[in-house]
């Protein structure tokens, strides 16, 4: 599936208007661990919350930034404010100085976290998609696909409404193969690859890429495979979406598209 820009201007000013007259606020360096584990960890493991200071419930996005798993910053992506939702910006510890256990782990708690502070943002716990870019796209599929993070933290996966990555790494992502000596050049799937985890009860799973000629290494292809086994497995409410003529940075095409499909997703749950 492809699209053209003017595609996602048209959205965008949809959307906009949609919630012009919506106040919001957004608070910054919100933390989600416990002071005593590290200085390292009170330090990077915070949040950005923007959300509307009035009015109903809104539906919740976590986006989790990229970087590599090594590096970045939070942030709240300026198309996704005032758009009729929370969005919340996650910050995570980085590699070497975590395992990539360690930071998947840490976007487990993140989550974990809103679920609980929900009402404080009238954000709608029925209703949470989680999304990121690149790295943050891997670890939206990781805390999805693989239960036991967020089951540790005292939640369910499945009661997610949507999980929509940016051109993730499906198979091991290659800081974790770095870690075992592993070339990035040389693929790997085993317990740190969301493609170890395929299951059909997962939710709803909407994988964003760019142009597969422009793409970092196979980034579209091991997303069009975790797609297809995600279908050979009896799940039934996926898709892959490719952004032509645009390379691993296709942060701004994708963010209508999100806004697209997580409309498209709540009216489904209503």
């Amino acid at each position: 599936m492809r699209y053209f820009v003017l595609f996602f201007m048209l959205l965008g000013f949809g959307y906009i208007g949609y919630a012009q007259e919506i106040q919001y606020e957004t608070i910054e360096n919100i933390s989600y661990v416990d002071k005593t584990v590290s200085d390292y960890a009170t330090e990077q493991c915070k949040l950005d919350i923007h959300y509307p200071t009035s009015g109903e419930n809104k539906p919740i996005v976590l986006w989790f930034h990229g970087g590599g798993l090594t590096g970045g910053k939070k942030e709240v992506p300026a198309f996704l404010k005032e758009k009729g939702l929370v969005v919340v910006g996650v910050g995570y510890r980085f590699a070497p100085n975590v395992k990539v256990e360690d930071i998947i782990r840490d976007a487990a708690k993140a989550t974990s976290f809103i679920v609980k502070n929900a009402g404080k943002y009238r954000g709608d716990t029925s209703n949470i998609f989680i999304s990121g870019h690149s790295a943050g796209g891997y670890l939206a599929l990781m805390i999805t696909l693989n239960k036991t993070y967020l089951e540790a933290e005292g939640f369910d996966a499945d009661k997610l409404a949507g999980i929509i990555p940016f051109s993730a790494q499906t198979i091991t992502h290659f800081t974790a193969r770095k870690e075992l000596g592993i070339d990035e050049k040389q693929p790997t799937i085993d317990e740190l690859a969301p493609l170890f985890w395929v299951r059909k009860d997962a939710p709803p799973i909407v994988l964003l890429t760019g142009d597969r000629e422009l793409e970092l290494l196979g980034r579209y292809e091991e997303n069009a495979y975790l797609k297809r086994m995600l279908s050979i497995v009896g799940h039934k409410n996926n898709k892959l979406v490719e952004f032509q003529g645009y390379d691993h940075g296709m942060v701004y095409p994708g963010l209508p598209v999100l806004l697209r499909e997580i409309q498209h997703l709540v009216k489904e749950r209503q």
